[in-house]
């Protein structure tokens, strides 16, 4: 007959299973938001920069699907299902604390590549990929150059401010005083940086949560094992 502390064990892990496969969703969608802002610029940013949301959506599918495991294994008193869910949880928390730090190093790591990227993208403005690039992001974040107007007349290959850095209507002559005074490079740095920021809090800040979860499973599991053992 089982105990009511095993009783408590079982509704308090079905509970936060629950409250898990919520955060799984919460994962995935935060994960997917970054992406968007960030990923929307991707001929100017590494790789490795888009590889932290991605490994969070994948987390987070994971963390969903596990939480169902959790809830049958406690509801069921199934002692193998709630290793392997205690096992599975561990793996997905060092992953997300990977993510977490992997967030945290890149922010600080990315800009002096970025900026190198962006300068020489922009020496080969004259190429169609590398112009849609440009144009779209100083019209959506309305910069232009690298670190200012200037950027666009000190290349060679340019020597002129393209009509994506100005506001006004695009038949006119885009110049240095009609042109949008900030560089792109300050404008795609904080996007980049609030991104790894809330990638930081949801990846440490539920990879915590986990532990609670861990430390529930291999109770109920210890509780089974000894009732089963009577």
């Amino acid at each position: 007959m089982e105990s009511c502390g095993m009783n408590v064990i079982k509704y308090i892990l079905f509970i936060f299973n629950m409250i898990f496969a919520i955060s799984g969703i919460g994962i995935i969608v935060a994960g997917a938001l970054v992406l968007a802002d960030v990923g929307e610029f991707n001929h100017f940013v590494e790789g490795r920069i888009m590889a932290p949301p991605i490994v969070l959506i994948v987390a987070g599918s994971i963390v969903f699907i596990i939480a169902f495991l959790g809830c049958y294994g406690a509801i069921k008193e199934h002692y193998n299902m709630l290793i392997a869910f205690a096992a599975a949880l561990l793996i997905i928390f060092v992953i997300e604390l990977a993510v977490g730090i992997a967030a945290a190093v890149f922010k600080n790591d990315f800009s002096m590549a970025m900026k190198s990227t962006l300068k020489e993208s922009m020496k080969n403005y004259t190429m169609e990929v590398d112009k849609q690039a440009w144009d779209n992001v100083q019209k959506k974040l309305q910069c232009c150059g690298v670190d200012g107007p200037r950027d666009w007349i000190q290349t060679p290959t340019i020597g002129q401010i393209p009509p994506s850095c100005c506001a006004d209507d695009m038949q006119k002559i885009c110049q240095i005083s009609n042109a949008y005074n900030e560089g792109c490079f300050s404008k795609l740095e904080m996007r980049v940086q609030n991104g790894a920021t809330v990638m930081i809090g949801v990846g440490i800040g539920i990879a915590f949560v986990e532990i609670a979860g861990i430390i529930l499973a291999v109770c109920l599991s210890m509780a089974i094992k000894r009732e089963s053992a009577k």
